[in-house]
């Protein structure tokens, strides 16, 4: 089959084609953009502007779909992350600005429970931050909170990501730093869909939260949001280009800007219940051509706030004697064009996340996946 892309550039350049059936992850593009996310970058392509002003207008925007009193266009959630660490340890101090990395003297301690610990929890320490972790068998979680909350703490982190927990909720954990004049700063990253969370963590007391702009929200994939205080957004502006701060090189363009806005902008009005029923219709072609083969157990998990949409989840039983989950994403992949699935976050199990396929390709996943779990 056809390996090529369907791009002049890509296919000149060798880039073969990817069908993504994983879902929203950088490491096969993120998400596609809608034409009028691409219509707005194209438009800001032609005018000069002054990008303090731009920042603000888009803050401005951010501010009114998220509910939080300021908002900010930033390089992807990994760079709000970085942001929010260096928001809550600077303020507005252009002398502590110009200081960090090097962070001796300030408060600089990020808080964060221990099974909130990712690959992205890095990006905190970006701004100078070290990561400090709370939370054992001993005592209750409230006070073992309240316990790690020392003079040196910036700010006090949470994580909505799948496959971790926290015995506090969000708002417990509020109340706790709040208490202690601790700001509270929420990764959200992979949280959108659904429309709601775009105002639920600010509603829950959050100071700072970031979301990405190029996953679930589908504009271009080096952006991101961030929302929150408007003190503490003002401090990371501070710290972020046009400005000189540690956020300089996580530079986001005017396009950029643009696309991200024009993406939240249709967001909103999206029909998410339609569109949550045609990933969903999907997901039983895939897991109706399979569910035949003896030795496997496939569920469509609809739902599952670990998942970013309906999902085909195809687990191994103890009688299945051909190969394993990592045999049968090496054979998917290598096929012409690639395939791309998910594994392992439950029990070993392959996934197939619909919310990335293009038309009429669930059909070409549902008919290989097929041949390699039987061959």
């Amino acid at each position: 089959m056809e390996s090529r892309t369907g791009s002049a550039i890509f296919d000149r350049l060798g880039v073969s084609r990817v069908i993504n059936a994983r879902g929203w992850i950088t490491a096969v593009g993120g998400s596609i953009m809608p034409q009028e996310v691409v219509d707005a970058m194209v438009e800001a392509t032609d005018s000069y502007v002054d990008l303090g002003e731009l920042n603000e207008a888009a803050g401005n925007a951010v501010s009114g779909y998220t509910g939080a009193e300021s908002g900010l266009v930033v390089a992807g959630a990994g760079a709000g992350l970085l942001l929010q660490a260096a928001a809550c340890i600077t303020g507005v101090d252009q002398n502590l600005i110009d200081q960090l990395p090097d962070t001796d003297g300030i408060p600089n301690e990020i808080l964060i429970y221990k099974d909130h610990l990712t690959n992205y929890t890095r990006c905190y320490r970006g701004a100078g931050a070290k990561v400090v972790t709370y939370g054992d068998e001993a005592g209750t979680p409230h006070k073992q909170l309240e316990a790690a909350l020392g003079p040196k703490t910036a700010a006090l982190a949470y994580v909505f990501h799948p496959w971790n927990s926290c015995p506090l909720t969000l708002e417990q954990a509020v109340d706790i730093a709040h208490a202690r004049n601790i700001p509270v700063i929420v990764d959200a990253a992979v949280m959108l869909p659904p429309v709601s969370s775009l105002t639920s963590y600010i509603k829950q007391g959050a100071d700072l939260v970031t979301f990405s702009g190029g996953k679930g929200l589908r504009g271009p994939q080096s952006t991101g949001i961030l929302c929150g205080r408007a003190d503490l957004i003002k401090a990371a502006q501070l710290n972020m280009s046009p400005n000189h701060g540690i956020g300089r090189p996580a530079k986001v363009c005017k396009e950029e800007i643009a696309g991200l806005i024009a993406a939240l902008d249709l967001f909103v009005k999206t029909d998410h219940e339609a569109e949550w029923a045609s990933w969903r219709t999907s997901s039983e072609v895939i897991a109706s051509s399979i569910r035949d083969i003896a030795g496997l157990k496939v569920k469509i998990e609809d739902n599952d706030p670990n998942r970013q949409g309906p999902a085909v989840a195809i687990y191994f039983n103890d009688n299945w004697n051909r190969a394993d989950a990592e045999t049968i994403m090496q054979r998917l992949a290598a096929r012409k064009p690639s395939i791309r699935v998910g594994s392992g976050n439950y029990a070993g199990e392959i996934f197939i996340t619909p919310v990335t396929l293009k038309d009429g390709e669930e059909y070409i996943v549902a008919r290989a996946l097929r041949e390699d779990l039987l061959s």
